[in-house]
Formats: structure tokens, sequence, C-alpha cells
């Protein structure tokens, strides 16, 4: 089974302190899905249309534990806090 990706890419960050308090609740929601941290933090570069802002790449078993991560009550708790303090776009892939 291919494993799954969770891209998240900010295009702006209104309230570094709500993110703050995101944070603190979506990594354990997203550790208790199985979620491995590749990387995240600030892009070293922006290349095409793209902005210099946080990017988080995260590691999944499936897509579908992916998935059920992000629709679990513990992370849809953790996106509550989020909610209008972050322009954000994220994708679930499927790795090769």
């Amino acid at each position: 089974m291919a494993k799954g990706y969770w891209i998240a890419v900010y295009k702006a960050v209104s309230d570094p302190e709500a993110l703050k308090r995101y944070a603190a609740l979506a990594t354990p929601a997203l550790q208790a899905g199985g979620a491995r941290f590749l990387a995240r933090g600030t892009a070293a570069k922006a290349y095409e249309g793209g902005v210099q802002q946080r990017v988080v790449l995260i590691e999944f078993e499936s897509v579908e534990a992916a998935v059920r991560t992000y629709e679990g009550a513990a992370y849809q708790a953790a996106l509550a806090v989020l909610k209008g303090a972050a322009d954000r776009d994220l994708r679930i892939v499927e790795g090769v």
C-alpha cells in the first residue's frame, strides 16, 4: 500500500497566536493518526508564484489514514482554532 502525504502550504498567516494554539492541538491529533513530520517551517525558497511562507509535509501509512486523521474529531477541533487565522492550501497525495 502506498504512503499518503499531507502537504499544507500557507499563503498568509494573519494571527500567529492562533497558529500556535492550532499547532498545540493539531500535533497530538496528527500523531495519534500515525503522522510522521518530514518538513515544517518557512519555505527556504519560493518559485513560480509561491510565497515564502510556512509549509508542512507529513507522511502517513496510507492516503486513507491521512484522510481519516483530517476528518477526525481531534483534528477538526484544532482546525476550528485556525479558522480565519491563516490562508492555506492543504492537499493529500498518494506516494509513488
